[in-house]
């Protein structure tokens, strides 16, 4: 009996098993709260996209529909469905443009369940302030350079060119004619275009503009949030109409010839550096969007992008630049230079871009002898101080034309090609768009 009350062979086993309740629940807490944490990260990722997806929504709904919506993405994520967490709760707030929510949710426990701990919480928060709702400048710049008058649409730059003017741009100098369309004669290819109801890239520009007014009266009903300002660019920029949140006089601007921005009119020549410099006192310096004298701001530019006048065609000494050797002027028609949109992006202002395309014309003496060339053969970088991307130094100008408007945007989703009429028509809209849905995500 003595030497049987002596051993302690068996004291290990009775300490494990006192042990083995305090090791499971350790083990459990770990792999619970592991658990539990990977829920907390799922549940995180949910709710930043349901806030995110209604923060697009924000200008058209109100607080009880964004709680709705929120709501309902959360529920449909993997995670409910698949019963790894229990959704309790999502609440939303809006405030000044920002909607913030919280969801709140339980995971049951495993092996803590041993220690009466058969559920774990997690809330998370998130919130996205919407641009919709923000104060906001809009400056719709259109090119008013004489290219813009080409014919819109394939029919009627082949009607164009099967009459006696035999070219696809309407111009308004008095040069060749006079033209004769349905027994009257006409001195320009304009006066004929419009004679014959060719419709003009610059009337389908114009369509364009009217597009984005309908999603500014969609977008701030109230008309107390959203001004817009027409300006055009050709020698210089000209503002014809200041930010007003006027969008009825918006459209009366562009159905009066007399504004300059209808095709009764164009220019002689595109200077871009010239006229982003002037644009940018015009704009000035961005805001946060948080009051009507603190707007944010965004300027469409509408243009083909050639940095062009009609003397370096011609090659004469009597155009508004360059008055020197006149064997050099066809190789200054380039495409603008990238760096002279920092002037409109230095001040805080997004910069979406709408490029009509510049189609290829290797027929056109013009074209051929300009930006039918190499970039290499231009002055594009010893002019215009200009960076030629790499690989695009044997390119044509022409080709080079979108990589140059590309990088004038502020970012590649602001910058959109158009080429028919109908894609001219959606494309500002598009770029407006955009910008509009596009959020911060502040937590």
């Amino acid at each position: 009996m003595r030497e049987f009350l002596s051993r302690d062979d068996g004291n290990v086993i009775m300490i494990f098993a006192l042990l083995l309740l305090p090791l499971l629940i350790a083990v459990g807490m770990g792999l619970d709260f592991a658990r539990a944490y990977s829920v907390r990260s799922t549940l995180q990722s949910d709710l930043d996209a349901a806030v995110l997806a209604a923060a697009k929504s924000a200008s058209s709904l109100d607080e009880s529909g964004l709680q709705t919506k929120i709501q309902q993405w959360v529920e449909l994520q993997p995670g409910v469905a698949a019963g790894d967490y229990e959704l309790h709760e999502v609440s939303v707030g809006m405030n000044d443009g920002e909607i913030s929510a919280t969801a709140s949710a339980t995971v049951t426990t495993t092996l803590l369940a041993l220690a009466n701990i058969e559920t774990v919480d997690v809330s998370v928060t998130s919130s996205a302030a919407s641009g919709a709702q923000s104060h906001l400048n809009v400056y719709i710049v259109l090119d008013k350079s004489a290219s813009m008058l080409l014919a819109a649409t394939a029919t009627g730059q082949q009607s164009l060119m099967n009459s006696e003017a035999g070219c696809a741009f309407a111009c308004h100098m008095v040069e060749g004619g006079p033209f004769h369309y349905g027994g009257k004669s006409y001195d320009t290819v304009y006066e004929l275009a419009v004679a014959m109801g060719v419709k003009l890239r610059t009337d389908v520009a114009l369509d364009a503009v009217e597009e984005v007014l309908d999603m500014i009266d969609a977008a701030d009903s109230g008309h107390a949030r959203i001004r817009v300002g027409l300006y055009t660019i050709g020698q210089g920029a000209t503002e014809v109409l200041a930010p007003t949140t006027s969008t009825s006089a918006a459209r009366a601007a562009l159905k009066d010839d007399s504004s300059g921005l209808t095709s009764a009119s164009s220019e002689q020549a595109s200077f871009f550096d010239e006229s982003f410099d002037e644009l940018k006192s015009m704009i000035g310096t961005a805001g946060d969007g948080s009051s009507a004298s603190a707007p944010k701001k965004l300027v469409l530019l509408l243009t083909d992008g050639v940095h062009s006048e009609r003397n370096w065609v011609l090659q004469t000494s009597s155009g508004f630049r360059f008055p020197v050797d006149a064997s050099l002027l066809q190789t200054v028609l380039t495409p603008l230079n990238p760096d002279w949109c920092g002037d409109v992006k230095g001040l805080g202002a997004e910069l979406g871009v709408l490029y009509t395309e510049y189609l290829p014309m290797p027929t056109d003496w013009g074209y051929a002898a300009t930006l039918g060339k190499t970039m290499n053969s231009s002055k594009f970088r010893t002019v215009w101080d200009g960076t030629v991307a790499p690989s695009y130094g044997p390119k044509t100008r022409q080709q080079y034309i979108p990589v140059a408007l590309e990088a004038c945007a502020s970012d590649s989703s602001l910058f959109l090609q158009a080429n028919s009429a109908t894609e001219i028509e959606s494309g500002l809209a598009a770029l407006f768009s955009e910008y509009v849905s596009q959020v911060r995500l502040s937590k």
